[in-house]
């Protein structure tokens, strides 16, 4: 892998005499308030066909460029447009820094510019940018915006509730779904109230969700990607917010550290937060007809980062996290995560090539204890480190995208199934990979290949995994797009897709081929990883400038998946060799297939917003025997959002978001009987032992739940105190008309047991 990198970078150095013998201007895009990067900026030469958009660091390349006077501009939604001219001489490189100002005009020919060249000369194709704005228009529950409310209006995405809910994304698992935060690896981004992330929400710069078709960059997982980057400190003064809310509160500081001269020397800034729950408490007097003990959920979340910018816009990021969560569940339960990271990213702009070079390493932990009366204890821990190397390189409007990536860890995991059978496992694992992705731009056409190379240590096992994505601009306002590829993982879920209720969720790296069954119908186990093959058709059409509609259907073929085994009764030992592998492995192993079709309509235009997205899935399991639906197979799934900004000083805004799924699968009970413990063995007296109510299960998931839909409010008013100084009071209802929607049903009590009711809420943000 080494070797490739290197013959790679040899070739682009020697190509780039040829680039640099035309002219490169490049550079970096902030708002001059506060220093922090515009992604997505637009960025052209005026009165050429040259141009680009800003990546997720503000960062852009025009190659190929003439010698010749230019004037450079950029411009952004909401910021005025800034002009710079420019002489560039025979084979100079060029590099700027571009301040925008925020304006309170917008012009909308501007917006469709930047927005329009973005369709036409990226792929992007099941893939749903995020950035704090937009997460803003989603209504906020307990009256702070977050990140997990944003994920559940996406096209693709299925949520299984308030308490102890998981995101599936398009019928991948939550072990298949890799969550990156600056390059750096996080194990649980969700707390065990569906409601909130780890992820300060005004912190994040952008968020790059894919739910299926990723290219060559990522690996290691075999459903879905979520890479968030978060902004750096305030470069200008101290600032910071402080937030107050029914369910918890909030603080954050930041400010440089020392400042660079007119915004071009060296400055260091810093960034800090911490948010807090207090639910648990609160709730026992507002909420006091959930449960008298309380809404049984706690977390707190800290995050800091310091950057270092550089004259040229280079800049080096450390940072780190400590996230915790705490459930007490009607007393029958207790449950305790806590998740620790220390990471640092490099950004890096030669001075003498076209080259964008970048560099992370992180060190992440996560460590999950579940304890039940009567029931033995849970524990799943997981360290380890992941690092970086890549390289992006310029050529006109195409681009190429390589680099290489390790990964270690360590798992420590046990676990005691229905039958007091333990399970265990103790491994370290490493994991390398090189990838390629070359993006091509011709003519209507723009084609992505891309190739990964994931080798995984441990297992001597390499997994070649070709990618491809490709765009045709078959009209002015009409795309055709696609993507697919081959993708592969080294994780395991300690918790199984037969799951229904399971607030533990712990890791496992794959198992040895000893701890797998020999045989999975009728063919030889001869590798433990898993694997799914990626297919993504759609298109978008832009009905006005301010309506546009993306469609896209996909299939998801898992060839192998490894799940903890929840009918083993024997132990693997030589005196159980007659035994079935079924009964006697630590894992099983299965196939299965996620198809469906995603809708999306969005209207934005000025003080409207509104967001329409229809999805429809299917997913199944095959377990050599028999295909069952996994608890999350929802056939239908309906998100409504719609924002209005109002008042004289437009400084109301009203929110709503509808959201109706269909009922999830369930097994039902076919009847009851006395069970006898025999925990006495051979000299339990049966005639008087008392039995336990023992339950006789239906097939599995052939019944359906009912469905379930929910309807969330938010009103926020805002108030100018000053010039850097903004109070928001936010008046928030969830499940407004108060439905009563099933969590899970108690077989022995006959009881049902209901996701949360109407909670409304208040809070109060203040920005200084």
């Amino acid at each position: 892998m080494c070797k490739f990198f290197i013959i790679v970078t040899v070739l682009l150095l020697i190509n780039s005499a040829n680039i640099l013998s035309q002219g490169v201007i490049r550079g970096f895009v902030y708002d001059k308030k506060n220093g922090e990067a515009i992604p997505f900026a637009n960025v052209f030469l005026t009165g050429t066909k040259i141009g680009g958009s800003t990546d997720v660091n503000g960062f852009f390349n025009l190659t190929k460029v003439p010698a010749g006077n230019y004037t450079l501009q950029a411009n952004f939604i909401g910021y005025e447009s800034m002009s710079v001219n420019i002489t560039l001489k025979d084979k100079e490189l060029i590099t700027k820094k571009i301040y925008l100002t925020e304006s309170a005009v917008m012009l909308d020919e501007a917006i469709i510019s930047a927005e329009k060249q973005d369709k036409t000369e990226q792929v992007r194709i099941s893939v749903n940018k995020i950035t704090p704005k937009q997460i803003e228009r989603i209504p906020s529950v307990g009256g702070e915006p977050d990140f997990a409310q944003y994920l559940q209006v996406i096209p693709g995405i299925v949520f299984t509730g308030d308490q102890g809910g998981q995101l599936y994304i398009r019928g991948g698992s939550p072990i298949q779904n890799k969550v990156l935060l600056d390059g750096m690896v996080v194990y649980n981004p969700f707390h065990s109230i569906g409601f909130f992330s780890v992820f300060d929400s005004d912190l994040i710069r952008n968020a790059d969700v894919y739910t299926g078709g990723f290219n060559a960059e990522y690996g290691d997982r075999i459903s879905s990607v979520m890479d968030i980057t978060m902004r750096d400190g305030n470069k200008n003064r101290q600032a910071g917010k402080l937030s107050a809310t029914t369910f918890g509160s909030k603080l954050l500081l930041e400010g440089p550290v020392f400042k660079g001269e007119d915004n071009t020397k060296t400055s260091l800034s810093y960034v800090f937060s911490g948010k807090t729950s207090y639910i648990k408490e609160s709730s026992k007097y507002l909420y006091s007809y959930v449960d008298s003990a309380g809404i049984p959920f706690s977390f707190t979340d800290f995050y800091g980062k310091l950057t270092l910018n550089t004259e040229n816009g280079s800049k080096v990021n450390l940072f780190g996290f400590k996230f915790i969560d705490k459930v007490k569940y009607k007393a029958l339960s207790n449950l305790d995560w806590n998740s620790f990271g220390v990471g640092s990213n490099v950004i890096l702009v030669p001075s003498g090539s076209p080259f964008l070079f970048k560099f992370n390493f992180s060190f992440s932990n996560y460590n999950i204890t579940l304890n039940e009366l009567d029931q033995l204890p849970l524990n799943s821990y997981i360290s380890g480190f992941n690092l970086g190397l890549s390289f992006v390189y310029f050529i006109g409007k195409n681009e190429i995208n390589y680099g290489i990536e390790g990964l270690g860890f360590k798992t420590d995991f046990n676990y005691y199934n229905s039958a007091q059978r333990k399970i265990d496992q103790q491994q370290n694992t490493t994991e390398l990979a090189a990838f390629l992705k070359y993006k091509i731009t011709l003519n209507k056409f723009i084609i992505e290949p891309g190739f990964r190379l994931q080798y995984y240590a441990s297992l001597s096992k390499a997994s070649p995994e070709p990618r491809i994505g490709v765009k045709y601009n078959m009209a002015k306002n009409f795309r055709i797009k696609f993507a697919g590829g081959l993708y592969s993982q080294n994780f395991v879920a300690t918790t199984s897709d037969r799951d229904v209720v399971n607030l533990f969720y712990g890791f496992l790296s794959s198992p040895e081929l000893g701890d797998l069954q020999s045989e999975f119908n009728g063919n030889s186990v001869n590798s433990s990883l898993q694997k799914a093959w990626h297919a993504i058709l759609g298109f978008e059409v832009d009905l006005s400038k301010k309506i546009n509609i993306n469609v896209e259907g996909y299939i998801k073929r898992n060839t192998q998946l490894t799940n903890l085994n929840r009918n083993k009764i024997y132990d693997d030992i030589a005196e159980n060799h007659d035994k079935p592998d079924e009964l006697k492995k630590d894992f099983v192993i299965e196939t299965g297939n996620a198809y469906g079709t995603d809708f999306t309509l969005k209207y934005d235009y000025k003080r409207t917003y509104i967001w329409v997205v229809y999805s429809l899935g299917f997913v199944n399991r095959f377990d050599g025997f028999n295909t069952y639906y996994p608890h999350y197979d929802r056939r239908h799934n309906v998100n409504l959002v719609a924002t209005r900004t109002f008042g004289k000083g437009l400084d109301w805004e009203l929110s709503a978001r509808w959201n109706f799924g269909s009922g999830f699968p369930f097994s039902k009970t076919a009847g009851y009987y006395e069970r006898l413990p025999f925990d006495n063995g051979v000299f339990t007296n049966v005639p008087s032992e008392n039995g336990e109510l023992g339950i006789l299960y239906g097939d599995l998931n052939t019944g359906r739940l009912p469905a379930y839909h929910r309807l969330d409010i938010t009103l926020k008013k805002t108030f100018e105190l000053s010039k850097n100084s903004v109070l928001e009071i936010t008046f928030s209802t969830t499940n407004v008309y108060n439905r009563e929607n099933i969590f899970y049903f108690d077989r022995i009590k006959h009881e049902r047991v209901n996701q949360l009711p109407i909670i409304p809420s208040i809070g109060a943000n203040l920005t200084f």
